[in-house]
């Protein structure tokens, strides 16, 4: 590995290439000189053209013993073979690397002399190169069998997908600085908004070592709960509970005796009542919030539909990371067109530059150009996330991360990975802005 400042210049031969120090086991040539063995069949047919073409042909023996004390011999035509104490001249048999001594443990002629060199660069003092970098274990499909039987003698390295896989999930593992808050919304209902919620709470709750908890900010009887929990578990506490037993809460011990746990997600759920639902505010959704600051780091909103009632109002002037639900089809892709519109014209541009949307595919239509679509979007935000139709998400049970498609579960990690790259260096005017606190450190608490 060479150094860009140019300190690294090509060594030179070592004295075991140099051109006068081989040796050849000669054999017999024209008028009785000697020429290499070693000489290449092309060298010896080139030698054998320069002679005048009145010579007569002779047969050429068969090469003689080896003979160790042979000095290199060259072949002046019409003269006498005489030893040669200088290097070839460029016409004549290209020079022959000696063959190693009993016992040398030194590099061989065919070992590249550029190999394995380690890079120092002066500006930065660092010394690269030094580890020479191995393939990754592989721990899925036929690579792995065959590292497994070899014993790991034979490594083919990772397949593609397990590559795009590990990258995945070293994206996800992103660290968090404080508590972040990603908030999934969109003008339009239907459309998969709680679906998308629920899988970013479940990838990124499985795969990172901290807390994550994703609520429902729904007014109007929203279905996380449903899709996470089930129904019935969902509405025995809810947010609605939490506001009321906000001073009694001290500990996170506490806080769970008001949450739900899918997996190592666990979940708020909104209110079932519809008149006490109607009254989840801005007020409300932000005293929540700032509770869970203090004991989770990723915090995921399930927004209603629209975004101007009063707890959506909320959830976007301390988002951290938005989330934008469409569809590849005329009414999908309009509404999420008319949210992004919005948001950039009532304050909230520097969300949508930075915003991930997810076209939802379980509703597309063959007459609709889909490209169109995503490159609308894909020139206004960060990243467009394709989610393919899932027949495990489109029975609207309680979604089971291991029962997607790989299609779908593959959507779901990258969708993750790409909200969890802006966990450092995307900090907007969130929950750090307004003095939220950072989760505390409890080795005690569930993970």
């Amino acid at each position: 590995m060479s150094s860009s400042n140019g300190h690294n210049k090509t060594p030179a031969a070592p004295s075991w290439l140099d051109a006068g120090a081989g040796w050849a086991a000669p054999t017999a040539g024209h008028d009785g000189a000697q020429v290499p063995a070693t000489e290449p069949p092309a060298a010896q047919e080139s030698a054998s053209a320069n002679w005048p073409s009145s010579s007569p042909s002779r047969p050429v023996p068969a090469p003689e013993p080896f003979l160790a004390e042979s000095p290199l011999t060259t072949v002046e035509p019409g003269g006498p073979a005489a030893p040669s104490s200088s290097a070839p001249s460029p016409s004549g048999p290209a020079p022959v690397a000696p063959p190693p001594a009993p016992g040398h443990r030194g590099p061989v002629a065919s070992e590249d002399p550029q190999a394995f060199r380690p890079a120092w660069d002066e500006q930065t003092g660092v010394l690269s190169g030094v580890v020479r970098e191995r393939r990754a274990r592989p721990q899925q499909g036929w690579r792995h069998v065959a590292y497994q039987l070899t014993g790991g003698r034979w490594n083919p390295g990772l397949s593609e997908a397990e590559a795009r896989l590990r990258d995945q999930l070293q994206k996800i593992r992103t660290p968090l600085p404080g508590p972040h808050s990603v908030v999934v919304g969109s003008i339009k209902g239907g459309i998969g908004k709680t679906t998308v919620s629920a899988l970013l709470g479940l990838a990124l709750a499985e795969y990172r070592g901290d807390r994550v908890i994703a609520m429902d900010a729904n007014p109007d009887a929203g279905t996380l709960g449903d899709r996470l929990v089930g129904e019935t578990l969902a509405a025995k506490t809810t947010v609605r509970d939490l506001l009321y037993a906000l001073d009694e809460i001290r500990a996170h011990t506490d806080l769970a005796g008001y949450t739900h746990l899918a997996g190592r997600l666990q979940v708020l759920t909104s209110e079932q009542e519809p008149e006490l639902s109607e009254t989840f505010s801005a007020g409300d959704y932000e005293a929540a919030l700032r509770l869970l600051a203090r004991y989770y780091n990723a915090i995921i909103t399930d927004s209603g539909t629209g975004i101007v009632h009063s707890a959506m109002q909320g959830s976007l002037r301390h988002a951290d990371s938005l989330v934008i639900v469409g569809a590849p089809t005329n009414d999908g892709a309009s509404r999420a067109a008319r949210t992004f519109r919005w948001l950039a014209a009532n304050g909230y541009r520097h969300l949508t530059e930075d915003a991930v949307v997810v076209l939802s595919y379980d509703r597309h239509s063959p007459d609709i150009d889909d490209r169109v679509i995503r490159d609308f979007f894909a020139e206004r935000c960060r990243a467009v996330i394709v989610l393919p139709p899932d027949p495990h998400l489109q029975a609207g049970g309680i979604i089971d991360f291991d029962a997607l498609t790989p299609a779908a579960r593959d959507a779901a990690l990258e969708l993750a990975a790409t909200v969890a790259e802006g966990f450092q260096g995307r900090r907007t005017h969130g929950l750090a802005s307004h003095g939220f606190r950072t989760p505390p450190t409890d080795p005690g608490g569930p993970r």
